[in-house]
């Protein structure tokens, strides 16, 4: 029987989005939450990332909706070991992977943009929907909207003119890699448009940025505000690095897998990508946007097992150190349990900066 779903699952924010749209299918996120079941021991080892369990816990549980497909991309050895196991626990979900290089220049960009024409034939062999670049330029205009939309609301939110805060801020980003572009736009604008403004106070909360590599749980930034912070931006996989490359201008004359993959690679970088021209490139880029978007600390918060991040610790530290700038390294599994356990390093932490 024919998979009838228009759900693309993915993983990864180096994933081409609006390919997926243009395909006519619908980008779905797998964000796992809260503490499902550990089951993913029994296919994955103990000293795997804990979020890329947590998603095969999802699998295990049936927590995910029927999916015409899912996209892995080669971020890291764990994140391969979870494509193995996906095609074990859900069977009927087509496994479609894709190769993403390890360094940014002209030689990874054309690679890239191999591997996302290689998708885009995948994809449109699928439901037999043509992939052309009318569609593609039409759905790049589209995520540009929406990635301008949700700095907007971001940049209303943060300045107390509406209610929420970081966790709203959050949900709006979970939301946007989950549901039907069309209507999220739809939804978007009348909050921007609609909802009632008010001017709020941040009282004595500290200005915060927080970096890692994955946080999805709109609890967890609850929590670290409970602490005494004002989270005023993001550095996360699952924050604002997913839309950073969808607001930017395309060339008409150039290849558009090109452009894709120009877009993707100019994103601010994850730890397993590397710049082989600019060393330390990641420490210094989170140095700049605390500063540019009026923090007074960063926190960064970093999984288990996560080799690239934890290699590029050491490098973060030490520019901190050497900018004066405060830093707090923090480690878990994204559970709200891990986090509340360093409550009391957070608080304090905090409490230097007033």
């Amino acid at each position: 029987m024919k998979n009838k779903s228009k759900l693309i699952g993915f993983t990864c924010a180096y994933t081409p989005l609006a390919l997926i749209e243009a395909a006519g299918y619908v980008p779905f996120r797998v964000l796992p939450m809260g503490e499902p079941p550990d089951q993913a021991g029994s296919l994955l080892h103990d000293n795997l990332c804990p979020h890329v369990k947590r998603i095969l816990d999802l699998a295990f549980a049936g927590d995910i909706p029927d999916m015409a497909g899912m996209v892995f991309i080669n971020s890291c050895d764990a994140m391969r070991r979870l494509a193995d196991a996906w095609e074990r626990v859900r069977p009927n979900d087509p496994v479609i992977r894709m190769e993403l290089p390890t360094t940014v220049d002209d030689n990874s960009v054309s690679y890239l943009g191999g591997e996302i024409a290689a998708l885009a034939n995948t994809l449109s062999g699928m439901n037999g929907r043509p992939v052309d670049q009318e569609r593609i330029r039409a759905a790049i205009a589209r995520y540009a909207e929406l990635s301008a939309m949700l700095e907007k609301l971001k940049s209303l939110i943060n300045s107390g003119v509406l209610r929420g805060g970081s966790p709203r801020i959050q949900k709006l980003y979970n939301r946007a890699s989950t549901e039907p572009i069309g209507q999220l736009l739809r939804e978007l604008s009348r909050m921007i448009s609609d909802e009632p403004k008010h001017v709020a106070s941040a009282g004595d909360s500290v200005p915060v940025l927080l970096f890692g590599n994955v946080l999805p749980d709109p609890e967890a930034f609850s929590l670290f505000e409970s602490c005494g912070a004002l989270i005023v931006d993001d550095d996360f996989c699952t924050g604002s690095r997913l839309f950073s490359s969808a607001g930017q201008s395309m060339d008409e004359t150039e290849d558009i897998f090109v452009q894709l993959a120009k877009a993707i690679l100019s994103q601010p970088p994850c730890a397993r990508t590397f710049d082989p021209d600019h060393p330390g490139k990641i420490a210094r880029d989170i140095l700049s946007r605390a500063s540019a978007c009026g923090a007074r600390g960063v926190i960064g918060h970093t999984l288990k097992f996560c080799d690239p991040y934890l290699a590029r610790l050491p490098a973060v530290r030490d520019t901190f150190r050497d900018a004066g700038f405060p830093l707090l390294l923090l480690e878990g599994d994204c559970t709200l349990r891990s986090i509340g356990q360093q409550r009391t390093r957070i608080e304090a932490f905090i409490e230097m900066m007033r």
